[in-house]
């Protein structure tokens, strides 16, 4: 028995052919083998690779795999929150999202939900100690970093990784959150989460993991998304800091 409940794996997708099925595979054989009640939700955003069809064979030959397709790009927050809502509807206590491209390990899947026995939010962390990143260049690593201590600073929250996107969050977190005022559409949509659920005086715990530059398909950093953190966090910040007030 999963401790906290049932655990959905949320994974968005966009063109990710290659890898949806080793990485669903993967998932659900670590779920399997600790014993985890737990489901794996992949959210395809309109993929033209085919992406899409590889997932609904998967679901179709497992019931403990779901698709929820969407009908475009629009975003990994928008899509992660139809997710969520998705996961929540069927009942789900712990909720966890995860890359497609392995730079996320499967195997580190168990350690955050067991981690979930004391704490509301867990965060898959680069930068806590005995966290890394592999396989990345100098400039992505300053871009996260810097990101993520920017972040920090501006803030005003102790939470390390703030970019990172494998979490588990209990059921309770997202019931909380006001889900249709969440404005970030792009990697900023981390940092809100994770501030949001602070603020709200949930439990948050970064457990190290070793996060690893994928090797199929292409990132989906840019420019706009770089653009949109560093106008996105401090509105935020003001925006909820005054709401509380």
């Amino acid at each position: 028995m999963t401790p906290g409940g049932t655990a959905w794996v949320c994974v968005p997708t966009y063109n990710e052919r290659e890898t949806v099925r080793p990485l669903v595979t993967a998932v659900r054989e670590q779920l399997d083998a600790h014993g985890i009640d737990g489901h794996v939700l992949v959210i395809d955003d309109g993929s033209p690779d085919g992406t899409g069809e590889i997932a609904d064979a998967l679901a179709a030959a497992d019931p403990r795999v779901h698709v929820l397709h969407r009908t475009e790009k629009g975003g990994i927050g928008p899509a992660y929150i139809a997710g969520f809502r998705y996961a929540l509807a069927q009942g789900a206590d712990l909720v966890l999202e995860m890359d497609c491209d392995f730079s996320h390990d499967p195997a580190d899947v168990p350690r955050l939900i067991a981690a979930a026995s004391d704490a509301d939010l867990v965060l898959g962390s680069r930068y806590t100690p005995g966290g890394a990143v592999a396989k990345w260049g100098i400039v992505r690593r300053g871009i996260s970093r810097g990101g993520s201590l920017y972040a920090q600073a501006i803030l005003g929250v102790g939470v390390r990784d703030l970019t990172g996107g494998f979490k588990c969050f209990r059921r309770q977190v997202l019931e909380a959150i006001p889900l249709d005022e969440v404005g970030g559409a792009g990697y900023v949509f981390q940092i809100e989460m994770t501030y949001r659920a602070t603020l709200l005086g949930f439990r948050v715990k970064e457990v190290p993991i070793t996060f690893t530059d994928r090797t199929e398909g292409s990132s989906k950093m840019s420019k706009s998304i770089v653009l949109e953190a560093v106008t996105h966090v401090p509105r935020l910040r003001w925006q909820l800091r005054r709401r509380r007030a």
